[in-house]
């Protein structure tokens, strides 16, 4: 049985073999061209000995769109928009729950080993790419409140609890506002 299937599968591979040099044109005539077959319309090449027939672009056009946009802000548009900072804008992250999720999972493997600092980067990271995110700003107030940032663990906890999806760790961060609220009143007396 096992030498019928290999037998079967030469024959099988021969045939598709023979079928492809078949398919191939062996006349003498393409032999001696070598020549690429021609499409339609010819790619212009740098490295032809015949001139170009592209105009060559002026200093205002762009070589995708032949036009350049200008996208710098009208005159005077810093004083009829003085609220509009966008200084602080250096860079933009896609949205990327799995991103976000991962980071999540470090931040607690870093939190289960005491390393706060490495878990608020890992957990910072989380919100860039998910903003919002439960899970992530409940374990970001944790971590600040184990590093005794108290005024930002406040901030983190307050922001938790006003997300939609916040009830799984309502009660637990509702205790952590009370015993900060407590330190804050007992470090201003």
């Amino acid at each position: 049985m096992g030498s019928r299937i290999s037998r079967l599968l030469l024959v099988l591979g021969l045939s598709i073999f023979s079928g492809f040099a078949s398919a191939q044109d062996h006349s003498p005539a393409a032999a001696q061209k070598n020549e690429p077959p021609q499409t339609s319309d010819p790619v212009p090449r740098s490295d032809s000995d015949q001139p170009s027939e592209v105009p060559p672009l002026t200093e205002k056009e762009s070589s995708s769109k032949q036009t350049q946009i200008d996208i710098s802000p009208p005159k005077n548009d810093a004083a009829k928009h003085p609220e509009s900072d966008l200084s602080d804008v250096t860079e933009m992250h896609t949205y990327n729950p799995h991103k976000a999720e991962k980071d999540v999972e470090v931040g607690e493997f870093y939190m289960k080993r005491k390393n706060y600092r490495a878990a608020e980067n890992r957990f910072r990271e989380a919100l860039i790419y998910k903003p919002g995110d439960a899970i992530a700003t409940f374990r970001l107030a944790e971590v600040l409140d184990a590093q005794s940032q108290n005024a930002e663990a406040t901030k983190t906890y307050e922001e938790y609890l006003k997300i939609p999806s916040s009830g799984k760790y309502a009660p637990e961060a509702k205790k952590a506002l009370a015993r900060l609220e407590q330190k804050t009143s007992a470090q201003r007396r």
